[in-house]
């Protein structure tokens, strides 16, 4: 393959403090820029949190956009209808599980796609989004449709 992964994805957000706190408190991650998106200090406020060894979420807050009140059905969503994050080991996946739950941003079903782990959770914007995760109890050759519980997490 020519890539490395995704190494950005830009989204709209009506709340960057709270945006940036929810990922910093659950994923660790690093708000590395904030501020106006132009040099000249004009321009929506843009924040960059870094969630990966190279990949970040660029997330503006623009007066008046309303975009990210927008939640509608899966598939019925737009363009970008989620976001999959890749938890580095099972260890990590199930901290993030943790934080996740305890945040009330998921509930405690994980869902096995056969080689894949994956949970969904919504940010505090209403973005549907999930983690996913190598599967250590993988079967050779098996894949599971959606909504098929996790054995290690019933």
């Amino acid at each position: 393959m020519l890539l490395r992964g995704i190494n950005h994805v830009g989204m709209i957000s009506n709340d960057l403090d709270r945006l940036q706190e929810f990922y910093k408190k659950i994923f660790d991650a690093e708000v590395v820029r904030d501020g106006a998106e132009f040099p000249n200090g004009e321009g929506p406020r843009l924040s960059i949190i870094k969630i990966g060894e190279w990949s970040e979420l660029n997330v503006f807050q623009i007066d008046g956009n309303s975009e990210a009140d927008r939640q509608t059905p899966m598939f019925g969503r737009g363009r970008l209808d989620h976001l999959a994050l890749q938890a580095d080991t099972i260890e990590t996946f199930e901290e993030i599980r943790r934080r996740l739950m305890e945040a009330g941003a998921a509930d405690d079903f994980v869902t096995d796609f056969g080689s894949m782990l994956s949970l969904f959770f919504r940010d505090p914007d209403g973005l549907e989004c999930e983690v996913c995760v190598e599967n250590p109890d993988a079967q050779p050759g098996v894949s599971n449709p959606p909504g098929t519980r996790a054995q290690r997490y019933s």
